[in-house]
């Protein structure tokens, strides 16, 4: 965007902090769409979208950042992680038992989140993104 066309329409950090407000709303609706569909087919389609949506919002946040639109966020503290980890697996096999008595099947919730992927991840604040 040229220096005439921000000017007159608004500056481009202001610019960048609405599509990308406006893509991680859009993600929440494809992701809830991809939820509630029946359709393997539209699912899919809404799973696709879903992703190609979350690469925009990442490689647009990432040039704010690089831009120094951001300021750092602050380091997440490995015991916090660790703890929000272990609340999330909780939940996660209170939920898995809840359906398992409910149904009278057998559900398996044994997956192991991928955590070790993301260890030396830094993490940032949800609200930043």
């Amino acid at each position: 965007m040229n220096a005439q066309n921000s000017a007159a329409f608004m500056p481009d950090e202001d610019l960048m902090n609405t599509i990308l407000c406006d893509l991680k709303r859009t993600v929440r609706e494809y992701a809830t769409a991809a939820t509630e569909s029946a359709c393997p087919a539209v699912r899919r389609v809404f799973n696709d979208l879903t992703m190609n949506t979350l690469r925009l919002q990442g490689d647009l946040y990432t040039h704010m950042s690089q831009m120094n639109m951001y300021p750092a966020p602050a380091k997440a503290l490995r015991q916090d992680v660790d703890k929000q980890l272990q609340t999330a697996q909780q939940m996660q096999q209170q939920t898995g038992q809840f359906v398992q008595q409910k149904t009278g099947q057998s559900v398996s919730f044994a997956h192991n989140p991928n955590a070790h992927l993301h260890s030396n991840v830094q993490h940032q604040p949800s609200h930043l993104m």
